[in-house]
């Protein structure tokens, strides 16, 4: 397990550390409400060169970005009651696309689909401004 400890006035140091750390296009963000995970993505995504306005896809389910040639896909499964509406729009195609990153929040309710290569990223509050990441 890789960790790293950041304040969140430094979350772009956090997002180059998951990135060169990553061995999977498909990362499981997990952490409590509030903990900052859409924030970080938004870092990842910055990161990456993504000129895209960056949002949260609450009531989406899933956004898509294009950085150069690799498209992204961020989901927000918080809204989800359960697999089969992760069926209805097409999660198991998502992540068969190798070509693409998939950033996933609240992955639990995916998780008899989610492959064996994908990776977690857990974000733990330290304190009001501290964040640790761990990755598996």
């Amino acid at each position: 397990m890789r960790k790293f400890v950041y304040k969140l006035n430094e979350i772009d140091n956090a997002a180059a550390f998951i990135l060169e750390k990553i061995k999977s296009n498909i990362l499981l963000f997990e952490g409590e409400m509030g903990s900052g995970k859409t924030t970080l993505i938004k870092a990842i995504l910055k990161h990456l060169g993504s000129g895209d306005e960056v949002s949260s896809p609450t009531f989406a389910i899933v956004n898509e970005y294009l950085t150069g040639e690799k498209k992204i896909y961020h989901f927000d499964l918080y809204r989800l009651n359960d697999l089969e509406e992760a069926f209805d729009f097409g999660m198991e195609e998502y992540l068969s696309d190798e070509q693409a990153l998939c950033l996933i929040e609240w992955p639990e309710i995916i998780r008899d689909i989610i492959p064996e290569n994908s990776q977690k990223i857990r974000i733990i509050v330290k304190d009001f401004n501290t964040r640790e990441i761990q990755i598996d």
